[in-house]
């Protein structure tokens, strides 16, 4: 298993629990506090089915990292405006920093595994 797989499979795992975290801590009141467990699951199940299949491993890391792009920018209305921040607001930037995070991660094992090879 590469690094960026584990890293896929810890980062899915991580979001689904906060989204749960924050969906219960919320009282239950919107299901809009479980959207980092909505990110995490896929990201979860591409970083397990690129450790399966090593033919596709590269496809499903792609696949994570559009989510969590897409996770990283969704999320951004849930951080402004910087004035109000509650706890919808601190688990979107919590959501914006692991995702980011990610993709930088991604990014460079991607453009390091295109240097070594060739």
């Amino acid at each position: 298993m590469t690094n960026v797989t584990k890293l896929t499979i810890t980062l899915g795992a991580v979001l689904v629990v906060l989204g749960l975290g924050a969906y219960v801590l919320s009282g239950a009141a919107s299901i809009t506090a479980a959207i980092p467990a909505f990110l995490g699951l896929p990201i979860l199940i591409a970083g397990v089915v690129a450790n399966a299949k090593p033919d596709i491993h590269r496809h499903a890391i792609h696949v994570a990292l559009v989510i969590a792009v897409l996770g990283a920018l969704g999320s951004l209305g849930g951080v402004f405006p910087l004035d109000d921040l509650g706890t919808a607001a601190v688990v979107s930037l919590i959501t914006i920093v692991l995702c980011v995070a990610y993709i930088v991660v991604g990014v460079r094992s991607f453009i390091a595994a295109r240097r070594s090879e060739g």
